[in-house]
């Protein structure tokens, strides 16, 4: 595709929400899209980092929202509704954990399901008048290459059968991410909505998301200098690593159902291009059987039905 940050279309008139934007992929994403004149609302769990990235964030505002509690995400999403009046062009589900120890959420949800998957569809779901609203609009839902481990057990997402390991509920997470950005197209396109539903992964990019993971750990100490040094010779520099997402969101080449990664070697780095889903991110039954537990276990009803 050969689409670098130059080719950002002209975002005027716009507004986006990204989740998780206090720094990283999301605090890169929502300055880029703010420097091309869209209204970013910056969605953060923790007011005073919110504040901190809107002040570097052109047309920022800051939402609180923590996708680990439920009544969070209900709150966040009545709160965008009310600001845009219904018009919500880009959510960005950007936000994610990786590789925690054993953990729940406030709600009981395993925490990295619970963050990564659960919050983002229950917000995807209540945001959805304010996207039908404004038209032309967009779901942006980020995946990892994670996504291609030992599968997702439908029956058992919080590992109360199975053996817990970090990057076991990690990879299942990131699937999850990904079955459900194919099906709420698939719900879309059959619902005649004015609203696509596409999905992105970062390659390997110099983000917090390893180091937090590894602070997380007994003998944080002693790992995170080597968890940083090996983070920076393996992985691309934020501001490449945020193409194919910002591709995803404004790019007048996308179609719904598409994902979009690095075109490098592995997807690890490079600019935005197709790429490749493992055979359970292409099960369409399984994506199906994912929504409707995923709408069990949120309590918030699908939009749409």
């Amino acid at each position: 595709m050969g689409w670098t940050i130059s080719d950002l279309p002209d975002q005027t008139g716009r507004t986006v929400l990204v989740t998780g934007a206090t720094s990283g992929l999301g605090l890169a994403s929502a300055t880029a899209l703010g420097r091309a004149g869209a209204r970013v609302l910056l969605g953060a769990r923790d007011p005073d980092r919110g504040r901190a990235a809107v002040a570097q964030v052109q047309g920022g505002e800051p939402v609180e929202l923590d996708l680990a509690d439920l009544d969070s995400v209900r709150r966040a999403a009545a709160d965008v509704r009310e600001r845009t009046g219904d018009a919500l062009h880009v959510l960005m589900n950007n936000a994610g954990v990786m590789g925690l120890p054993p953990g729940v959420t406030v709600d009981g949800f395993e925490t990295q399901i619970g963050t990564n998957h659960l919050g983002h569809a229950a917000l995807t779901w209540l945001l959805m008048p304010a996207l039908r609203g404004a038209g032309a609009a967009r779901v942006v839902t980020l995946s990892s290459l994670a996504h291609r481990g030992p599968g997702l057990d439908v029956d058992d997402l919080h590992f109360a059968r199975r053996a817990y390991t970090g990057a076991r509920a990690y990879s299942q997470s990131k699937l999850a991410n990904l079955l459900f950005a194919a099906e709420l197209d698939r719900r879309l396109r059959a619902a005649g909505a004015d609203v696509i539903s596409v999905a992105a992964h970062p390659g390997l990019t110099d983000t917090a998301l390893l180091s937090t993971s590894v602070r997380a750990r007994a003998g944080a100490r002693l790992v995170l200098p080597l968890a940083r040094a090996v983070n920076a010779v393996v992985t691309q520099r934020v501001e490449r690593g945020m193409l194919p997402q910002l591709y995803a969101a404004t790019s007048p080449q996308v179609d719904g159902g598409d994902y979009v990664g690095p075109g490098g070697p592995g997807e690890s780095r490079g600019l935005p291009a197709p790429a490749r889903r493992s055979g359970a991110a292409r099960d369409a039954a399984l994506a199906a059987r994912l929504w409707e537990v995923t709408a069990a276990e949120t309590g918030v009803s699908p939009d749409p039905a």
